[in-house]
Parts: C-alpha cells; sequence; structure tokens
C-alpha cells in the first residue's frame, strides 16, 4: 500500500551515517540494536555518488554522523566533496578523540558547522553514560571548536540518570562559552527502546527540568540559544513524522539502506532500497518505502477524519510500530488514539520499576540481536 501518487518536493536535508562504528557506549542511541548485522560500508566513492545525486535533486543541508563520523579516515575527503557541491555541512559528533588536527583539517576542507554531544556535567556520570573515559576530550574539543571559529553547539541527551544535573549542565555550557545547546530528552528508539524502563524521568524531574530551562532561557537571551525538546510520553499530541514522511529528509545508513528517517528500517516487511542498487531519484520519487506514508491515503481512524492530520501526520509511524506492532496505527502519544493506554502505561511502569541494569551500545551486545 502506497501514499498519494503526486509528485513528492524534493529532499532538502541529507544525513549521510557515515558508519555505525562509535568508541561510545551510549544505552540511549538510536542506532538499530542490530548494527552489527550491517557492518558493510559504502566506499568513498559510492559515497560521492550519494552526496552528488542528492544535491543534484535540490538537497542543501548535510549531516555527517553515525556511530561516529571521526572512525572514517575520508571524512575530510568526504566534507571537502560536499563543499565543492555547495552543501552547508555539518559534522555531528562525540568529539572523542578530536584534537586540533583534525578540526583544521576539517575546516580548510569547508566544514561550516560542528555540533558535540557531551552526557553530563560531571566527569563520573559522563563516563558512564558514555561507557568511555570522554568528559576530559569533550571539554578541550569543545574549546578547540570556538578557538577555530565555529558556533559552539553543545547537545545534551537528558533521562533518568542526568537530568537532575540540569542546572549544572547549563553551567558547564556557559563555562564552555556554548552559543547553542540542545537539551533534548530521550527518544525512545533503538538502544533507547531497549532501555526505556531504566532512562524514562518522573513528570517531576520533567517539570523541574524544564523550569530550569525556562529560567536559563530568560537569563541567557541573546548569549546562549537554549532549546528544550520536550519528550514524546508526556505529551498530547504527537510531533509531525520527520516534517511529513518523504517531504523533507533522507538518511542514508552506512550500508547504503536509504531511509524516511533514521529509525524505519527496524520497520517490518519494510523494504528499504539501498544506493548500491538504485539512484537517489529513483528512491525518493518512486520507490514504495518513500511513498508509504507520503499523503493520507494510508491513513486509518482516528487520524483520517482529524483536523490535525496536516499539522502531525499521523506522528511516529516508527513509534506507533514498537508501541502497538502497526506503524499504520495512530502514534499512540496522541490522547485521541484508542491506545493511548500504552504511552500512560509506559511512564507507570518506567518510574515503579526497581533498578535494573542498562545494556550499553556495544558490538558485543549488538550481537545478542542478530537475525
Amino acid at each position: 500500500m502506497a501514499g498519494s501518487p503526486k509528485t513528492p518536493s524534493p529532499p532538502r536535508w541529507l544525513l549521510a551515517e557515515l558508519t555505525y562504528a562509535c568508541p561510545l557506549q551510549c544505552p540511549y542511541c538510536s542506532n538499530p540494536l542490530d548494527y552489527k548485522n550491517f557492518s558493510a560500508e559504502l566506499s568513498t566513492n559510492e559515497w560521492k555518488r550519494v552526496l552528488k545525486q542528492s544535491r543534484e535533486m535540490g538537497a542543501v543541508q548535510l549531516g555527517f554522523s553515525g556511530g561516529e563520523p571521526l572512525v572514517r579516515k575520508d571524512l575530510a575527503e568526504l566534507v571537502n566533496y560536499s563543499h565543492q557541491l555547495g552543501y552547508y555541512t555539518n559534522l555531528i559528533t562525540s568529539g572523542y578523540k578530536m584534537d586540533e588536527a583534525k578540526i583544521t583539517e576539517l575546516k580548510d576542507a569547508g566544514l561550516d558547522h560542528i555540533q558535540i554531544s557531551i552526557q553530563a556535567s560531571s566527569k563520573e556520570l559522563n563516563d558512564f553514560i558514555a561507557g568511555t573515559e570522554s568528559f576530559d576530550d569533550k571539554k578541550s574539543v569543545a574549546k578547540l571548536v570556538k578557538k577555530h571559529g565555529y558556533p559552539m553547539v553543545l547537545c545534551v541527551v537528558l533521562h533518568r540518570e542526568n537530568i537532575h544535573q540540569m542546572r549544572d549542565i547549563l553551567e558547564m555550557a556557559i563555562d564552555l562559552g556554548a552559543d547553542f545547546v540542545e537539551l533534548a530528552n530521550t527518544q525512545y528508539y533503538g538502544w533507547a527502546h531497549h532501555n526505556r524502563d531504566q532512562l524514562m524521568p518522573t513528570q517531576e524531574q520533567l517539570q523541574d527540568a524544564e523550569k530550569i530551562a525556562n529560567e536559563y532561557q530568560r537569563s541567557q537571551q541573546g548569549k546562549m540559544k537554549i532549546y528544550y525538546v520536550i519528550p514524546d510520553y508526556y505529551e498530547n499530541r504527537p510531533k509531525a513524522c520527520m516534517n511529513g514522511w518523504g517531504t523533507t529528509f533522507l538518511t542514508i545508513a552506512p550500508d547504503g539502506a536509504a531511509l524516511p528517517c533514521h529509525s524505519a528500517r527496524q520497520l517490518p516487511n519494510f523494504d528499504c532500497p539501498n544506493v548500491k542498487d538504485f539512484s537517489i531519484s529513483d528512491i525518493w520519487n518512486h520507490s514504495v518505502a518513500f511513498n508509504y506514508f507520503r499523503g493520507d491515503d494510508w491513513m486509518k481512524e482516528p487520524c483520517r477524519s482529524c483536523s490535525e492530520k496536516d499539522k502531525d501526520f499521523g506522528g511516529c509511524h516508527c513509534q506507533a510500530f514498537l508501541l502497538t506492532g502497526d506503524a499504520t496505527n495512530a502514534d499512540p502519544v496522541c490522547d485521541l488514539s484508542t491506545q493511548h493506554y500504552l504511552v500512560t502505561d509506559a511512564i507507570k511502569q518506567a518510574t515503579q520499576l526497581t533498578e535494573q541494569p542498562l545494556l550499553f551500545r556495544n558490538s558485543k551486545n549488538s550481537k545478542q540481536f542478530n537475525h
């Protein structure tokens, strides 16, 4: 079943997931649990073909991510090629082991923007969550980013383990000279979904955190821009799926799978086309995967007759699948869904659970989820 057959608008944002390899082991990672099944990576020339074809279609924003994109030896070459094509290039990185020579190399290659993640405001907690001793590295890299003339963009994923540090996290961002801070509450896909009961904060924790974020947004106005991303599970309406499925965002996984969103490969019986077999134009315009949720032909009630369907497009299909077993159901975050109880039950379960160990994202643990 495909969505409406209207000619889609071209992609604007390309996310190039260069590799699933990563020195960190974050338990909230959005990469697939079974990422070890997809170890074959696109070559430099294959990535260049993807970059060229996507740019020819109209993509202008480019994010290099992973895993950890710094693991790729050809990163600077790909950055330079993208710069020549006219992309605005973003590096989404942990910053781990990124020294001044690497920043200089990437800047000379034409890199426009660097976003660094940090896990907590204290070394002990950061290194525990990352599963790797990385706190000192991250702080020094953040200062180097600023030194080399880049806007300092800091991303902190929030969850039960670190949300109590909200004030300290923002003070750390001020000390580091951050220009932008994204406080992103965990989205429960991939490893985060597996660890959901251990990661989900309580309503009280979220309220306290939002209050602190609002306080700093006021006090830092004109100095540091703070984005606070509210978690889906505590909302009454879902977020719009990728600004509309197959309308704006194109993700290419390390093995060449083309995805309408970075979590889409977990959907069952969902044959994601591969750039090794098809052009970006064919994938975007004609593949079943990218047309599946375009338009509203796929919608069931309550979405089909809802006045808000052109605003949220039925919500997140991956979340609908993870919670209800059917990606064509309304995102149960929506309180108009008859399955909204699945979300409220998940909140209760998470807040009542006794301590259980987190499953960290690494190759050994990924092998548990082999096909």
